[in-house]
């Protein structure tokens, strides 16, 4: 019998868009930007990183679905867990973990612990 994985309680504190390393892993040191993120996993699409390849057969000639589709290998970035990555700063672009503070307008922002910069800009 298959064991269904627990759901990710955690907090996703990176956002798509942000710029992330990696901490563990295959691709230790490499940097990269954040396509996706699974909340539901807790994982991340990072960009260049975790790097996969999957075979496609060719479908028949009469099937439906006549849409151009790449075949034989392909390369696709699959997700990491969110404790192996870390966010860059942008301002200081060094790696840090983060600090929420209260803005004057009452939202949280996320802030950068070692430059004291706000990561988020609105």
């Amino acid at each position: 019998m298959k064991r269904k994985k627990p759901k990710f309680e955690g907090k996703l504190n990176l956002k798509k868009g942000d710029e992330v390393i990696v901490l563990a892993g295959k691709d230790k040191g490499k940097r990269g930007k954040v396509i996706q993120t699974i909340p539901e996993q807790g994982r991340i699409i990072v960009d260049g990183v975790n790097v996969v390849t999957r075979h496609q057969r060719p479908r028949s000639a009469g099937s439906r679905a006549m849409v151009k589709q790449q075949l034989g290998e392909m390369q696709m970035p699959m997700g990491i867990p969110l404790g192996k990555v870390m966010l860059v700063c942008p301002k200081c672009s060094k790696e840090t973990r983060m600090s929420r503070v209260l803005t004057t307008d009452g939202d949280f922002a996320r802030r950068c612990r070692k430059c004291g910069e706000l990561v988020d800009d609105k």
